[in-house]
């Protein structure tokens, strides 16, 4: 299922899709996706399906096309990091937002019930990002991996009172994990 590395940046291949794509929740399982190029992937884990990332995002006329590869991207991204760390039992679904939707200077969120153990983690929409395709899809990857590590935080921070100066705290903290995280994932 999964593909190869590749300059640095993860792909999925979209299957031919039709109109009325829903985000999924993620299960126990990857993505059922025809292939993809993933960073990181363990030896002989290659697809003789994988594609080669554009340098450039689709036209303003793909944008659809390119929300629907940024939402794969994500669920597949979102099944190897809830695995990896350990949140299987965690019904999470990611979906894109759109900047109006976050708050100011951030580009996304994590909303959970810790009883019934469901998350959804908002991720910025393709629209809003200023940046080429391959660092959005990185810069997606981070946010996913950034709110599954305040998730695997949630039962131990639960309890405590919450002030502006130890939420800047714990976000300084979880961008440390996440960018050791994906350093490790990345071999930087």
């Amino acid at each position: 299922m999964f593909g190869q590395f590749l300059s640095g940046v993860s792909v999925l291949i979209l299957p031919v899709l039709v109109a009325g794509f829903a985000p999924q929740s993620i299960a126990p399982q990857p993505p059922q996706t025809p292939a993809a190029t993933v960073a990181g992937v363990s030896a002989g884990q290659q697809s003789d399906r994988s594609v080669t990332l554009p340098a450039q995002a689709p036209a303003a006329s793909g944008a659809r096309e390119r929300t629907l590869l940024c939402e794969s991207f994500t669920a597949e991204r979102l099944w190897v990091w809830q695995n990896r760390l350990n949140l299987r039992d965690w019904n999470i679904s990611v979906v894109m937002a759109r900047a109006a939707d976050l708050k100011p200077r951030t580009l996304g969120n994590i909303h959970w019930d810790l009883p019934k153990k469901t998350a959804t983690i908002h991720v910025l929409d393709p629209a809003d990002y200023h940046m080429t395709f391959p660092d959005m899809l990185k810069d997606m990857e981070f946010t996913v991996v950034h709110e599954l590590i305040h998730l695997g935080m949630a039962p131990v921070l639960a309890d405590l009172q919450r002030t502006d100066a130890n939420r800047r705290e714990e976000e300084h903290a979880v961008n440390h994990m996440a960018d050791a995280l994906l350093g490790l994932e990345h071999g930087k």
